[in-house]
């Protein structure tokens, strides 16, 4: 079992910048991939960014590429999701997820994620 907590969601005006939190309890943190998913209003869920166990590398989604960083501290079993240069269509629930059998894999499809945060709210004001 996994728990995650994510966090540092907000309002925030178009430009800004955010930087989301999730901490995660219960497995080996380190021996798994996380990723982080958004869901706007009346819009299916969406990849935004993943990272495999060690850190060592990272996949984004287009619309976010160059405006998010997505990391982890193994040591505080914390993923980040930092994002710059928001805009108003960034608006949506945001989840972070742990693939449990993705330790070295980027995957964008979240049926391959096992475990799910409640999710944080950001909204972006024009």
């Amino acid at each position: 079992q996994v728990q995650l907590v994510e966090s540092g969601g907000g309002l925030v005006q178009a430009g800004g910048s955010l930087r989301l939190s999730c901490v995660a309890s219960g497995r080996t943190f380190s021996r798994y991939a996380m990723g982080w998913f958004r869901q706007a209003p009346g819009k299916e869920r969406e990849f935004v960014a993943a990272i495999i166990s060690s850190g060592g590398s990272t996949y984004y989604a287009d619309s976010v590429k160059g405006r998010f960083t997505i990391s982890r501290d193994n040591a505080k079993n914390t993923v980040y999701l930092q994002m710059n240069s928001l805009k108003p269509e960034d608006t949506a629930v945001y989840y972070c997820a742990a693939g449990t059998y993705l330790q070295t894999v980027l995957v964008v499809s979240a049926k391959w994620y096992d475990y799910w945060g409640q999710g944080t709210q950001v909204t972006v004001s024009s």
